[in-house]
């Protein structure tokens, strides 16, 4: 069972590149962040067509989160990451697929650090912290995917000296990212490559993709029930190189 998580940045504009990965790569789900759209604006006849049935959680021109799945039942089981029920932001969504609990999540960005979006950043954590706990206590197969907006630790990034005042890579959001795996989820990419340098993001300026001038900020973490059925993982590099892309790669695991 493969399962990937890719940040389109803006499911529109890069339609034709998701379609092309899709069909080049066939994953059976595939957990999309970053879709800048209504969710009256979403794309769900072209995704259909792809061969995929599909839940989203939509909102206009930031945000957004969608869960695919190919030959498989999607059972949704919440949009909101639970804990503030005033926030509006389309950043969580969850199913379950083949008997695993699927979140999907586009944790804030948090910059300018410190102030307020910083705040909220953090405080978006803390609400992860703890539904994710919750969702280790079902005792079911879980996995959390998708942009964390988190270099955990200086093999995560390209000359991390120039970072650190920057909020995906304060010590405070990598404490965040830290407590999140001493609740006892596994980092999917460090548990197979526990010392490779891997990126999964480069922005478009300064050709930072052909300098491999990277960060690693989407993960799959795994809860302890799916740990040991992780056979493979890897990062679609390529499809950063194709033309209209997106600044993020596709990252997949493998389940036996």
């Amino acid at each position: 069972m493969r399962i990937a998580t890719y940040n389109v940045n803006g499911i529109n504009s890069r339609l034709p590149v998701l379609l092309r990965w899709l069909e080049e790569t066939k994953p059976d789900v595939a957990c999309l962040q970053e879709l800048k759209a209504p969710q009256e604006k979403f794309p769900e006849q072209a995704i259909l067509e792809a061969g995929y049935q599909v839940i989203w959680h939509g909102q206009k021109s930031w945000n957004g989160v969608a869960i695919l799945a190919r030959n498989l039942t999607i059972t949704e089981r919440g949009r909101i990451l639970p804990g503030d029920p005033e926030d509006s932001h389309s950043r969580y969504i969850e199913a379950e697929i083949n008997g695993i609990i699927v979140g999907c999540l586009y944790l804030p960005n948090g910059n300018p650090a410190p102030g307020p979006k910083f705040d909220y950043k953090l405080a978006w954590f803390d609400r992860l912290h703890a539904h994710a706990l919750t969702l280790l206590d079902s005792g079911q197969p879980v996995l959390l995917t998708g942009d964390f907006n988190v270099m955990p630790t200086e093999l995560d990034v390209y000359k991390p000296e120039r970072w650190v005042k920057d909020a995906l890579f304060r010590p405070e959001t990598r404490g965040a990212f830290q407590k999140l795996l001493a609740q006892g989820w596994t980092d999917a990419i460090r548990k197979l490559y526990p010392d490779e340098v891997i990126y999964t993001y480069w922005d478009y300026f300064r050709k930072a993709y052909e300098r491999n001038a990277g960060l690693r900020i989407d993960h799959f973490l795994l809860s302890p029930t799916l740990e040991g059925r992780l056979s493979a993982a890897g990062v679609d590099r390529a499809v950063r190189g194709w033309e209209k892309t997106s600044d993020h790669a596709p990252v997949w695991i493998e389940l036996r």
